[in-house]
């Protein structure tokens, strides 16, 4: 089998010949050690290619570029109807860090009002069909949906300690936003379920003691009940990026739509263990991080770990995944190990 058609099989609960291993694009660079990876099985997960198109007539954007010590950093502005939004941005390798929110006080809220309801969508396939047919039998590529309302509004806009005093003072507001947001992106599910991708994330990177299991049942499991019935009416697959503590909700995503629970990091990285989610989840395809924590250890121990989750996955669907970063004098080895382990455990 070729490395995304074991990727695919395991999705669609189909046999294998092994376990699959996957690595998100941005953690792998290109080097002879990679490509003896791919030529073990090692599938890219690559997030680069969206296939909807998002057009705001009403609304421009722009951006500004600087150094400042030494540091880069740039800055947005969102020029609506009802005024400008601005935010600030550091740069970090593949990631960013947001130094600045979006949302400064309640005078925002009109303007994210106006931001959100001015966005139209359009189907984009053909880019991702090119890279999917040039990427060729190496490469998984996976769409994106978006992040869950509530946690939008929660961390990409306000923060944490803006949010709290938000949702204690201006409820009602927060939640005029989600409903806006929530008639976006039934829009948007369609798009994504008639595209050319066999699998899309949709929100996650929730934590239980910020979002909490109440507002986690009301805001985001009824959105992943949706979008997974417009997915699987064409034929297409739905997964979430919980990488965090999953305990307090684990039930309710047990009950989800969700195909797949994807970045689930095992204990000792989490309050689950790959037994723990194999048990609750049994219907669902467990795509995995490898524990992060692991990457520190011995090689030994590297492979030790390894063979375990094989082991406890028997009866199981399992991907074994890499969605963080490794240390840059470990990947190679660590990644090493864990092939040579899989390779000793055909089916």
């Amino acid at each position: 089998m070729t490395p995304r058609k074991r990727v695919e099989a395991v999705l669609k609960g189909e046999k294998i010949d092994k376990i699959p291993l996957t690595i998100y694009e941005s953690k792998i660079p290109q080097c002879s050690v990679e490509r003896q990876l791919r030529n073990e099985g090692l599938c890219i997960v690559n997030r680069l290619y969206p296939v909807f198109k998002v057009i705001s007539p009403n609304v421009s954007y722009e951006s500004h570029s600087y150094t400042e010590n030494g540091l880069d950093f740039t800055r947005y502005f969102i020029n609506t109807p009802h005024g400008q939004l601005t935010y600030l941005v550091k740069p970090a390798g593949f990631t960013s860090w947001t130094i600045e929110k979006i949302f400064k006080g309640p005078q925002d809220y009109k303007k994210l009002y106006a931001m959100v309801a001015d966005q139209r969508y359009q189907p984009h396939y053909d880019e991702f069909l090119n890279a999917q047919q040039s990427l060729g039998e190496d490469v998984i590529l996976r769409a994106g949906i978006g992040s869950s309302p509530l946690h939008q509004i929660m961390i990409g806009w306000m923060g944490v300690e803006t949010f709290a005093i938000e949702w204690a003072e201006r409820r009602d507001e927060i939640e005029k936003l989600v409903d806006i947001q929530v008639e976006k992106l039934r829009q948007i599910y369609e798009i994504v379920a008639k595209s050319p991708a066999l699998i899309a994330n949709f929100g996650g990177n929730e934590t239980g003691n910020v979002m909490g299991r109440e507002r986690f049942e009301k805001y985001v499991l009824p959105h992943h009940q949706e979008a997974a019935m417009v997915m699987h009416k064409h034929g297409k697959l739905l997964g979430c990026h919980l990488d965090g503590n999953n305990k307090v909700w684990a039930d309710l995503v047990a009950k989800s739509g969700l195909d797949y629970i994807e970045a689930f990091s095992p204990s000792p990285d989490s309050d689950m263990s790959i037994e723990d989610a194999f048990n609750i989840w049994h219907d669902k395809v467990l795509w995995i991080n490898f524990p992060s924590s692991v990457h520190l250890r011995s090689i030994e121990e590297i492979e030790k770990t390894t063979q375990h989750i094989i082991d406890v996955s028997k009866g199981h669907n399992l991907i074994m995944g890499i969605t963080e970063d490794i240390p840059e004098d470990r990947w190679q080895e660590n990644l090493c190990a864990i092939s040579r382990v899989i390779n000793k455990n055909l089916f």
